[in-house]
């Protein structure tokens, strides 16, 4: 059983900010995403792209954003549980919660923050009537494990920088890559598209376009893929293949939670007010693009205002008789759990004689 504070689910932008602010009330988070790494959306579908949008920063390649949340909640010590959803949710005699995976890891905590960018991400799947056989007997939807690949073909498919990324970093780890894309052009990151060109030339990746998978086979494994080229049946041809892996993005979904009996508004988590961001059951909060209340703005900038204020609202239920005094960093600095601390310069005081 893991135990602590604030139990956050969903590792985007404003759950990483989050553990900041709870930080700061000495308050420890623990943080479950069914994505295999911290950062959301922000990681998995576009982190080469530019966001302009940030308090600071005129402009922010999304992964390095989130690069520097995790620098600067490390002296936090948050736990993570990825690659895991959120599942069911227990309500405690004593008002706590137990929330369990859908692997079956069990968490404990008096304040559960849903912090899930537009819900849990499902991958999209390709249109092939027998896919579902073979998922994980081959084919995968995600990169959780590298290594998994490690002197195996692999076949990608997909044409944005999921695709492009991991056929890149993939060439140096599996025996072979394959990446088959329905288009000649790409929509990645021009970086990651010619990278791609120029293992396809050294022989590191081969790149099959305009062609698409129209069908996967096997027994009790995956053996092979079925490609088709220019749209075109008479140009079917069967490629062997240790495993596939489709990357076609991924379609948001509340799952599970929608059924914890929150008070849900058009695909989204109702709160009660816009002072603490609490939902219709005490000691569960919902912030970032995961809510809904009047004037509501998806905008990574308000749900790091709105876990700033959710905190201290959790700060007072978890310590109902102690005061919180709130300070600036400026002024006090940040004390991390590991014993670390920054602040300001003292200014030196001397006596003249």
């Amino acid at each position: 059983m893991i135990k602590t504070d604030i139990l956050i689910i969903g590792a985007g932008p404003t759950g990483l900010f989050t553990v900041f602010e709870a930080g700061l009330l000495k308050l420890k988070c623990h943080i479950i995403d069914a994505l295999p790494q911290p950062g959301g959306q922000l990681s998995e579908l576009y982190p080469k792209k530019p966001i302009y949008d940030i308090p600071g920063f005129p402009e922010v390649k999304a992964g390095q954003l989130v690069d520097n949340l995790m620098e600067q909640i490390k002296s936090f010590q948050p736990g993570f549980t990825l690659g895991e959803r959120a599942q069911d949710i227990e309500k405690q005699e004593d008002g706590s919660f137990i929330v369990t995976t859908d692997e079956g890891t069990k968490h404990h905590a008096p304040i559960v923050a849903i912090a899930g960018g537009l819900g849990s991400f499902e991958p999209r799947k390709p249109p092939i009537n027998n896919i579902s056989k073979f998922e994980n007997k081959g084919i995968h939807y995600m990169v959780k494990d590298p290594e998994k690949f490690r002197d195996k073909s692999v076949v990608i498919a997909g044409g944005g920088d999921s695709a492009l990324d991991w056929s890149i970093y993939l060439a140096d780890v599996a025996s072979e890559v394959t990446l088959v894309h329905r288009r000649n052009e790409f929509r990645g990151a021009l970086e990651s598209v010619d990278r791609v060109k120029e293992l396809k030339d050294i022989g590191k990746i081969k790149l099959i376009t305009p062609a698409e998978i129209v069908d996967v086979n096997g027994e009790d494994h995956l053996e092979s893929v079925s490609i088709r080229k220019n749209n075109n049946p008479e140009e079917d041809f069967s490629l062997e293949t240790d495993y596939f892996i489709p990357l076609f993005g991924l379609s948001p979904k509340l799952g599970p939670i929608a059924d914890w009996g929150l008070e849900i508004e058009k695909n989204a988590i109702k709160v009660d007010n816009t002072l603490d961001y609490q939902t219709n059951i005490p000691g569960i909060y919902a912030i970032g693009d995961v809510n809904t209340y009047p004037g509501k703005l998806k905008l990574i900038l308000c749900g790091f205002h709105e876990a700033t204020l959710m905190c201290q609202s959790a700060f007072a239920k978890i310590h109902p008789n102690k005061r919180n005094v709130m300070k600036y960093t400026t002024v006090g600095g940040v004390t991390g759990f590991d014993g670390t601390k920054k602040e300001a310069p003292k200014s030196v005081i001397r006596s003249i004689d």
